[in-house]
């Protein structure tokens, strides 16, 4: 099929679709079109309706619950369930990734579709299969690898592999960079662009603008439920301030907050720590590291996936992760002993983890549960909580923080991922620390809500606060922290101010335990 007045072929269109939930219209008459063999990107802010969108495609949302039509590959197609649209090629990879982390790579990649032979698995032919799926998307593992025991940048490749036996034509993939440190994330742009090489189709959500100005052939960007705009990448001279333009609906003059600058004495210490891996007793996680953080101060640390960051702040969070070792802490330079986390909270300390989903929330709970879970003594008369302090509190932090939920009774799992993340925030901040960790705390949000992160991070520093910030993005850190560390293999290497620091440096450190000199 072709579109007037276009030569390129077109696989892919969606017509004036409309998805309502009770009390929310999530898609109002959004049209897409999505021409053969390119690399089509959807840009929206949290909430904005692109996961739905595509959930609307891939037969999630079956045909009869929503308004429009869906026409592939020159057909109306009405699909009732997944299966129907991967029978016709469509295989939607989502952000929380559908293997099973206990089965190897070779039973995810057949999972109720094992090759037989007289009615029984053919284990041999299914090995064989797995080695040339694998070898497509460039992995090397073993297939009886555990999935478990592969990191999530493999992964995400194993689901690709499992797409490729299911003959996708038209592949979506839901933030698939969202968790990858910049080598997994720059292989997996690269094995798009060999699929697109051939002819297989590909529409790719993600809030890493970078990333898509890089790889994507068009834009669509969607706002509140509508599509509002579809930008020819080359054509129209698309770059980050453009696509923040069309998704926010204005410009983003100061994605970063400006630095206050009234930093204090060093209130937070870490001495000689060192962890030891959980389940390898000859591993160390974490090699005699030693930092501060003084008041008022942002103090990021970068590094490569596994180095050893998230080890080292769990492990400072009452001993949350591994062995514990050796090492000290002081606060305000006295010593403090923390050997679980109620220690931790007792001490100011503070850890919002990078897996919101998983370790930052109870999904099941409501936002104003969610909100003073951590410290429940506060609102608590003998061991009774007062439901009205509790709901004053987490009333206080829903209008404080921005919180987009008409009222504290929705429940964490019915908001975006922006707002889920201002969630875990409150959660903590409802602590008083003085000592805050936040491990990747804009991972999987859009950019919009990016900027309000950083300001409420900014804010808390200008309170007097110690801010630890892990991120796996560069320009996050050089614009939010004071000063950074740089991490590898499990060692601190380098320090140097904000100010000094470079993407070229934090990279040279963050790849070598060779201490070198910032840029001036």
């Amino acid at each position: 099929m072709e579109l007037e007045g276009n030569s390129e072929p077109t696989i892919l269109e969606m017509r004036s679709i409309t998805k309502e939930f009770p009390g929310v219209k999530a898609l109002d008459e959004v049209s897409l079109t999505v021409k053969v063999g390119e690399i089509h990107a959807i840009c929206g802010e949290n909430g904005a309706g692109k996961s739905t969108l595509m959930k609307v495609l891939s037969g999630v949302y079956p045909f009869g619950t929503y308004a429009g039509d869906i026409v592939y590959q020159g057909k109306t197609v009405k699909f009732r369930d997944i299966k129907q649209s991967e029978a016709d090629g469509i295989v939607i990879i989502h952000q929380e990734l559908a293997l099973i982390p206990l089965l190897s790579i070779t039973e995810n990649l057949f999972l109720g579709n094992e090759p037989t032979k007289r009615g029984v698995i053919d284990w041999v032919s299914a090995q064989k299969m797995a080695r040339d799926l694998l070898a497509r998307v460039g992995l090397s593992d073993d297939p009886d690898t555990l999935i478990k025991d592969i990191g999530v940048g493999k992964q995400q490749l194993v689901e690709i592999a499992k797409a490729l036996h299911k003959s996708v034509k038209l592949l979506i993939l839901d933030e698939p960079t969202a968790a990858l440190n910049e080598s997994d994330s720059q292989h997996l742009l690269d094995l798009l662009r060999g699929l697109k090489g051939r002819g297989i189709t590909s529409i790719i959500i993600s809030h890493k603008l970078n990333e898509i100005e890089a790889i994507a052939d068009e834009i669509t960007i969607i706002r509140d439920g509508k599509a509002i705009e579809t930008l020819n990448v080359r054509d129209d001279g698309v770059d980050e301030d453009r696509i923040i333009r069309g998704m926010v609906g204005r410009t983003l003059e100061n994605r970063f907050p400006p630095r206050i600058g009234d930093v204090g004495e060093v209130l937070f210490e870490v001495k000689n720590w060192n962890v030891r891996h959980p389940l390898v007793a000859d591993r160390m996680v974490v090699k005699n590291s030693s930092f501060t953080v003084r008041r008022g101060e942002v103090v990021g640390f970068a590094g490569l996936m596994g180095a050893g960051r998230t080890e080292l702040a769990m492990s400072i969070f009452g001993r949350s992760y591994g062995v514990f070792q050796s090492g000290a802490l002081f606060k305000d330079g006295k010593e403090i002993k923390v050997t679980n986390v109620q220690d931790a909270i007792d001490n100011g300390i503070a850890y919002v983890s990078e897996d919101r989903k998983a370790l930052g929330l109870n999904l099941l709970d409501d936002i104003k549960r969610s909100v003073v879970s951590a410290k429940l003594s506060k609102i608590s008369k003998g061991s009774v909580v007062d439901k009205v302090e509790e709901y004053q509190a987490s009333e206080r932090y829903r209008k404080s923080l921005r919180i987009k939920t008409p009222t504290v009774y929705e429940g964490v799992n019915k908001l975006s991922g922006g707002n889920q993340q201002k969630v875990v925030l409150a959660k903590w901040m409802f602590t008083d620390p003085d000592i805050l960790i936040l491990d990747e705390p804009t991972r999987g949000i859009d950019v919009g809500a990016k900027t309000e992160i950083y300001g409420i991070i900014r804010d808390l520093a200008a309170q007097g606060k110690g801010v630890i910030m892990i991120s796996s993005e560069l320009p996050e850190l050089l614009g939010v922290s004071d000063r950074i560390y740089t991490i590898f293999e499990g060692a601190i290497t380098n320090e140097m101010s904000a100010d000094e620091a470079d993407p070229e440096t934090l990279m040279k450190s963050m790849t070598s335990t060779e201490k070198r000199a910032p840029k001036l």
